[in-house]
């Protein structure tokens, strides 16, 4: 009797865990549930690959300012020289031989402006 109540608690136990595991499975194996798994593993790969690349800038930085200095070593410049004046006009109609400090910009007027209106969205 106890023999029989033994493998019947046993078969019942075994069927419950069985029951239990492919059920887990299945919802695990649901389109929700694999999209999640997939957002949070793409997530986690953007993650890792962004502190690569903040890693690599970084040291690509440090690799940058380490060879300028021994070029500057090698060139025997010890005092960063003064930059040049930049080649760009500091506004459209500037006159380059104005040495003013305020940039001149060209007078538009609405009546110069075409009359037709190109508004690709308007029947023709």
């Amino acid at each position: 009797m106890f023999r029989r109540t033994f493998w019947f608690t046993t078969g019942v136990a075994a069927g419950v865990w069985a029951t239990t595991k492919v059920n887990r499975k299945l919802r695990q194996l649901t389109p929700e549930s694999l999209a999640a798994t997939a957002a949070n593993k793409a997530l986690e790969t953007g993650h890792r690959l962004k502190d690569r690349a903040v890693g690599f800038a970084l040291d690509v930085r440090d690799n940058m300012a380490q060879r300028e200095a021994e070029l500057e070593e090698a060139l025997g410049i010890h005092e960063n020289p003064e930059l040049p004046a930049p080649r760009r006009q500091a506004a459209i109609g500037a006159n380059p031989s104005d040495n003013s400090s305020t940039p001149k910009y060209i007078e538009t007027s609405f009546s110069s402006q075409a009359k037709h209106s190109y508004n690709r969205n308007e029947d023709h």
